[in-house]
């Protein structure tokens, strides 16, 4: 993290950060008496917070099981090449399709890391062979799946 960005955050930043990551349907009272401020000043932080981007977005946690996807595969991809035009023409196709949850352009062996969600094994299977088989320059598919989910969260450390 750049030190000009840590430093920018005092303490109640922090702490506005951090319940918000834990809960963000706290209202701005119920926020405000966790980190010890009245509702105005503390609506007024949370404001900026948002303008300069800290906050990017509020979202629900969903259940992928009860939603019906019961395999999340971890797909490593490589490319055929690393010319510009193909990754960035690969990227916005991955970018169009729901079941990769997460894409990440990785160094190593391979170019690419998608978290893929199904339904099942077959239907992983059918995914991976018409949709990731199906996208510009890829020319290795790696899958793993799965066996138990350790850790869910998405809550970045914020140093207090």
């Amino acid at each position: 993290m750049d030190k000009a960005v840590a430093i920018a955050l005092d303490g109640t930043d922090r702490r506005i950060l951090a319940e918000l990551q834990d809960n963000a349907r706290l209202t701005t009272a119920e926020l405000g008496e966790r980190v010890f401020l009245s509702q105005s000043p503390c609506w007024r932080r949370v404001r900026r917070l948002e303008e300069e981007a800290y906050i990017q977005a509020y979202r629900a946690v969903l259940d992928a099981r009860k939603l019906g996807y019961g395999v999340t595969a971890f797909v490593s991809i490589m490319l055929e090449s690393h010319a510009q035009a193909l990754s960035r023409d690969f990227e916005a196709r991955i970018a169009e399709i729901p079941e990769v949850i997460a894409c990440h352009n990785v160094s190593g062996r391979y170019d690419f890391l998608l978290e893929v969600v199904a339904r099942d094994l077959e239907g992983f299977g059918v995914f991976a062979r018409d949709v990731l088989r199906a996208l510009p320059g890829v020319k290795e598919i790696y899958s793993s799946f799965s066996l138990k989910e350790i850790k869910a969260t998405r809550a970045l450390p914020i140093a207090r």
